[in-house]
């Protein structure tokens, strides 16, 4: 039972990690032309910082392991951090927030880079969701052999 809870909880984090990246994505896709901010400036793209954590729940789990390495791990969103790359700026004097040489300054947002983005967490998420249907499926095989 242990096992089954453990895959569960690295599957599950998995998802969540992957959900808040997503999150991020769509936020920096909305944001694409966003030339002000409350802080100033343009909008600055966003990205997730995911971390390998000790999938251990509490002191009990650590000292009954089998495993003395701790080989699980499960993924953590330990930050969202802003790109610090230069706003991309165009010619439009006629724009509100346009400079005093007439230039706007934009996102540098790459759509198709978010896009591809967007299908790799997507692609991760369904892969989580996969693990964890196989886990479910495995514990409710073990139930029926049990009859």
């Amino acid at each position: 039972m242990a096992d089954f809870l453990t895959g569960m909880r690295i599957s599950s984090s998995g998802m969540a990690a992957q959900r808040m990246r997503m999150n991020t994505i769509a936020s920096n896709i909305a944001n694409i032309n966003t030339t002000q901010t409350p802080e100033g400036g343009p909008y600055r793209r966003k990205d997730v910082v995911f971390e390998a954590m000790p999938d251990a729940k509490n002191f009990g789990e650590i000292i009954s392991s089998t495993d003395p390495a701790g080989s699980f791990q499960r993924v953590q969103v330990t930050d969202v951090i802003s790109d610090r790359k230069a706003p991309l700026l165009k010619y439009e004097p006629d724009h509100p927030d346009a400079n005093a040489d007439g230039y706007v300054a934009y996102p540098n947002i790459n759509l198709m880079e978010e896009m591809t983005n967007m299908i790799q967490a997507s692609r991760s998420y369904e892969a989580n969701v996969t693990a964890v249907q196989a886990s479910k499926d495995m514990a409710l095989s073990a139930l029926e052999i049990g009859r």
